[in-house]
């Protein structure tokens, strides 16, 4: 590799196809380009879906009701079901092992909210106090909402950083201020923000008792939703979940008269079952990167072994010579070897250089759906180019074998 005679050969032979060896080049180059940048928004994609789960527990399961669709035990279809507290204290016991944190939520509608004479325009929940889990919420000031207060059916409530913001202006603490819904004063307990976007903070928040009995919920339940304690690995954490929403629906369909088949009575959410899904596509198209990379970088190595059959061709009678002055075999391969392997390294690496910089500069700011500063793992990345570089001295092999091989007599005959 330090023979310089050898290298100048090698600069030689480019300077006077530097037009064959460019295009050559620029498609060996091309294949890792676009093999990494594939792998980069593979992974983009990757970390866009975390992103997206990351807005709630990740492990969360939620379950609400609707409408009967079939006839069952004499009752018509059309029948609305409505969940209630005695439903969810029963899963919370009977599961107890299994959960968690749990909490049961109801809307409030058609309800007026006003702070010192300024009507308001947020929307109004009753929740349990492992809401804030389940939501992956933080509290900014004071507390959120607890079993005490669900309890004593305590007439507070916790608004978000974005309420804060637009109401008590000034940087004014909100705790401690009333709040006042239908015309009924509410205590301000807490500030909480919300790790997804702001819409999520648009939400007054108070003890799903208190809720129930001031606004006439009697012991109605919106949904209720669960979040079970993980497991060991990702696939048991699923089939861990999925037996759980099995085991609920079977007593809420035998509780609220339902039939085993009747799939839109009772609703459920899983996030696990969704992560999976989105994981599962995210793996496949990667596959297909993987391929379609592949592909490229192996029509750049055929350019290569191509190449060097034609120098090889056009060099005969130069490598005739070399043999009839004593050159050995392995020094005419190693000739042709070293070309073949020149271009496909520093085409490789200039790929690799060009699309590792493209996505370090452009990748933090590409704001696609699902797609999330996308990036590869340098250590792939290299790996790669030294296959690259392996598989081009492969190329370069057989055609130097064959230069190797060649008759001394018939190469200086070779026109």
């Amino acid at each position: 590799m330090l023979d310089i005679e050898r290298w100048q050969e090698i600069f030689d032979t480019i300077r006077k196809n530097k037009l064959r060896t460019f295009l050559t080049g620029l498609s060996v180059a091309s294949g890792i380009f676009i093999l990494v940048i594939l792998l980069g928004f593979g992974q983009g994609m990757q970390n866009g879906i975390a992103k997206e789960f990351e807005e709630d527990a990740s492990n969360r399961i939620v379950i609400w009701s609707e409408v009967t669709t079939k006839e069952y035990k004499g009752l018509n279809p059309g029948r609305r079901i409505q969940l209630r507290n005695e439903n969810f204290e029963y899963v919370t016991k009977r599961f107890s092992d299994e959960i968690e944190h749990q909490t049961a939520r109801i809307h409030i509608n058609n309800v007026l909210i006003s702070y010192q004479q300024e009507s308001l325009g947020y929307r109004v929940q009753g929740v349990s106090s492992g809401h804030q889990f389940i939501e992956n919420q933080f509290i900014s000031q004071g507390r959120y909402v607890n079993y005490e207060d669900e309890k004593n059916t305590a007439k507070v409530v916790v608004i978000s950083n974005k309420i804060k913001r637009e109401v008590f202006k000034g940087g004014k603490s909100p705790i401690g201020e009333y709040l006042d819904l239908s015309g009924i004063k509410f205590k301000i307990i807490g500030v909480y923000g919300d790790r997804g976007s702001e819409r999520e903070e648009e939400r007054i928040f108070m003890p799903i008792t208190t809720a129930q009995k001031c606004f006439n919920g009697a012991d109605r339940v919106g949904n209720i939703q669960f979040t079970l304690k993980p497991a060991a690995t990702f696939e048991q954490s699923v089939l861990e979940s999925n037996k759980f929403s099995k085991d609920v629906k079977e007593y809420l369909q035998k509780v609220h008269t339902v039939a085993s088949d009747d799939e839109r009575a009772i609703r459920f959410f899983n996030t696990l079952d969704e992560a999976k899904r989105y994981n599962n596509l995210s793996k496949n198209i990667q596959l297909f990167f993987w391929f379609v990379g592949v592909c490229t970088i192996i029509a750049g190595v055929v350019g290569v072994g191509n190449i060097m059959l034609i120098v090889v061709k056009e060099r005969t009678r130069e490598i005739g010579i070399r043999k009839a002055l004593g050159a050995k075999p392995w020094s005419i391969v190693g000739m042709i070897l070293h070309e073949a392997i020149f271009i496909t390294a520093i085409s490789g690496f200039s790929g690799l250089i060009f699309s590792m910089g493209l996505l370090e500069i452009l990748g933090p700011h590409i704001g696609v759906d699902y797609i999330l500063n996308p990036s590869v793992n340098f250590n792939v990345a290299l790996t790669t180019v030294f296959i690259l570089i392996l598989a081009g001295a492969i190329a370069g092999f057989f055609p130097a074998w064959r230069a190797a091989r060649i008759h001394t007599i018939d190469a200086l005959r070779h026109e």
